[in-house]
C-alpha cells in the first residue's frame, strides 16, 4: 500500500475515531452481569467466539464484498451486501449499533473526502435502500483510500477487539497488561477469521452464535445498562 493508504488505515483503526464504538459492548455487558465472563481467560474465549462465529462469517464477508464493489463503482452490490448483513444480524441492538457507527463513519468520510460513490451510497442509506452498516461503510472507505481488502479486514478485527477490550476494562477488573495480552493472543484468530471469509459470497454470510444473540436480547430488557448494546 502507499504511505497515504497506510496512514489512513492507522487513522481508521484508532480509538480516537469518533464513530461511537466506545458506547457499545456487543453483549459483553450481559455476559458479565450473568457471571458468564468473570476474568481474562473467559473474556478471551468470548472474543474468539465473536471473531470465528460472527465477525468472520458476517461482517468480514460484507466488508470484502463492499470493498470489491466500491473498487468497481458498483453501488448496487454495495447495497446488496449491506442489506444482507442486516438480515443475518439477529439481535436488534447489534443492528442498531452497527448502523449508528456506520452512519457516523460515513458522515465523517464525506466531510473529509469528496467522492461521487460516497455521496451515492449516502443517498441510498438516506432513502432506505441500504442500512449503512459499519462493516460495509468501512469496506467502501478502505477501497476508496487504496487500502487492500485483507488489510481492511484485519483493521476491522483489530478495531472490534480493542473496542470490546475497552468495554471490558470498564466492566471487569482487567488491567492494561491483561488487555494487551489478550489482544496479542488473538492475532492468529483474527488472521483465521480473515482467511475464512475470503471464499464466501454474500449468500454464504452465515453467522452462528446463538448464546450471543440470546444474551443480546436479554440486554435489551435490562433495567440498568452502562452500554447501548
Amino acid at each position: 500500500m502507499s504511505d497515504d493508504a497506510t496512514l489512513e488505515a492507522f487513522r481508521l483503526a484508532d480509538s480516537f475515531l469518533p464513530v461511537g464504538t466506545y458506547t457499545v459492548s456487543y453483549g459483553l455487558e450481559q455476559f458479565v452481569a450473568d457471571d458468564r465472563v468473570t476474568d481474562a481467560e473467559e473474556l478471551h474465549a468470548l472474543l474468539e467466539t465473536y471473531l470465528r462465529r460472527q465477525v468472520g462469517p458476517a461482517e468480514l464477508v460484507a466488508l470484502r464484498t463492499a470493498h470489491a464493489a466500491a473498487s468497481e463503482g458498483d453501488l448496487d452490490t454495495i447495497c446488496a451486501a449491506d442489506r444482507r448483513l442486516a438480515a443475518v444480524t439477529l439481535a436488534a441492538e447489534f443492528r442498531e449499533s452497527a448502523q449508528q457507527s456506520g452512519d457516523r463513519l460515513l458522515s465523517l468520510q464525506r466531510d473529509l473526502r469528496e467522492d461521487d460513490l460516497l455521496e451515492s451510497y449516502a443517498e441510498a442509506v438516506t432513502d432506505g435502500d441500504a442500512p449503512g452498516n459499519y462493516a460495509v461503510v468501512l469496506g467502501v472507505t478502505t477501497a476508496l483510500a487504496g487500502i487492500d481488502a485483507r488489510q481492511a479486514c484485519l483493521l476491522c478485527c483489530h478495531g472490534f477487539v480493542t473496542g470490546l477490550l475497552g468495554a471490558a476494562q470498564r466492566l471487569l477488573s482487567l488491567g492494561h497488561t491483561d488487555a494487551q495480552r489478550i489482544l496479542d493472543d488473538l492475532r492468529p484468530v483474527m488472521v483465521d477469521a480473515v482467511e475464512s471469509s475470503g471464499d464466501r459470497s454474500i449468500d454464504d454470510m452465515t453467522p452462528f452464535a446463538p448464546l450471543l444473540d440470546v444474551l443480546a436480547a436479554d440486554h435489551e430488557r435490562a433495567e440498568r445498562r452502562l452500554f447501548a448494546s
